[in-house]
């Protein structure tokens, strides 16, 4: 991995931003009101290493410039991340050409479920090409040290998977460590060729990682791997059968140097056990699981553990206090509404000690 010096970013980010619309404690269908966000998977991320960990991030992304895409900008603004490489296209009114996503989310409550609905087709992000982003310079002269991005970005069209592969390839050659969150998402191949179409992308990019980010689903529908005992309702955390399903994935793609996973049995919406586990090095590492944790909004956890396990590899912490970081930074930000990580580092470490929520004051 690259020394800090020699990079101006610790993390790149490849994937879609959008506006999330959140009802607060109500419904989308039935909400007179919607406080905004926000948030993509692969931003996020980036996000979360920039606000929570304090380490130089960036994002590669597309807006239209109108007052919506200002908006987005506004918040991206906030969380900190370098927008240099934010690429605004031309307005042309309506939205015939391109225009930003929208991500309406309600968190659920009890027995009902989180629920979201995305209006995101033929976004700016969408119709980016190879060639559109000079990587030799980003990752060859500005320099980075880690490029991160996944299976969301990669269903938004024909060609953003061609613009990741672009983006993976030059960065391993210029030694920036990759990883790709695959992040299913039925909605967004659903039109396209379905569970098929997702495997077959995910496998040839799958082919240019070195860290990857799945969940049970992700690796047995995006990637096509079943392991007997691990079941779609998750009544328990089944640590054994999640080392098989890592243990295929990882022989099928040797040149993985870490794959992680959450392990998460949902209750109820708001009643979730949470962990994690990763394989690094020939080994596995497990986060303390956390039995009953209240959950405010979901959405987001996966990412922030993502991001704090990357801080942990960043950092030099190794592989089992990486996992406990990205367990915790998850659950936290779970506690909290919108996609991105409200947590602090301190806020972190004291989760991972096994600190109280007693009021500290």
């Amino acid at each position: 991995m690259k020394l800090r010096e020699h990079a101006a970013f610790d993390l790149v980010s490849l994937g879609e931003v959008m506006l999330r619309l959140d009802p607060g404690d109500g419904r989308v269908a039935t909400t007179r009101t919607f406080q905004v966000w926000e948030g993509g998977g692969e931003y996020n991320v980036a996000r979360g290493l920039r606000r929570c960990f304090g380490l130089r991030t960036a994002i590669v992304t597309a807006l239209v410039d109108n007052a919506v895409g200002r908006l987005v900008e506004d918040l991206m603004l906030q969380g900190g991340c370098d927008l240099s490489y934010l690429r605004w296209i031309a307005d042309d009114g309506v939205g015939r050409n391109a225009r930003n996503g929208l991500n309406f989310t309600e968190r659920g409550f009890g027995i009902r479920a989180a629920l979201g609905c995305s209006d995101r087709g033929h976004t700016a992000v969408s119709q980016l090409k190879p060639g559109d982003v000079d990587w030799e310079r980003l990752f060859g002269e500005t320099g980075a040290r880690w490029f991160h991005t996944g299976g969301i970005f990669a269903a938004l069209s024909e060609t953003t998977p061609l613009v990741a592969r672009e983006a993976m390839e030059a960065a391993r050659k210029h030694g920036v460590v990759v990883s790709y969150d695959l992040n299913y998402r039925p909605s967004l191949w659903k039109g396209i060729g379905g569970a098929a179409k997702a495997r077959s992308v995910n496998r040839e990019l799958v082919g240019l990682v070195d860290v990857l980010f799945g969940n049970e689903e992700d690796f047995s529908v995006a990637l096509g791997f079943e392991v007997e005992g691990v079941d779609e309702h998750l009544s328990a955390l089944p640590t054994e059968a999640f080392q098989r399903m890592i243990g295929s994935v990882q022989t099928s793609y040797p040149q993985l140097q870490v794959v992680a996973t959450t392990l998460r049995a949902a209750h109820t919406a708001t009643r979730n056990d949470w962990g994690a586990i990763c394989w690094s090095d020939g080994a596995f590492y497990e986060a303390t699981q956390r039995k009953d944790l209240e959950i405010l909004d979901r959405v987001g956890g996966g990412d922030s553990f993502a991001s704090g396990l990357i801080y942990g590899f960043l950092t030099g912490r190794g592989a089992q206090w990486a996992v406990e970081c990205g367990a915790a930074h998850g659950a936290l930000a779970m506690t909290t509404p919108g996609d991105t990580s409200m947590a602090t580092l301190a806020e972190v470490e004291r989760a991972m000690k096994g600190g109280t929520a007693r009021v500290s004051r």
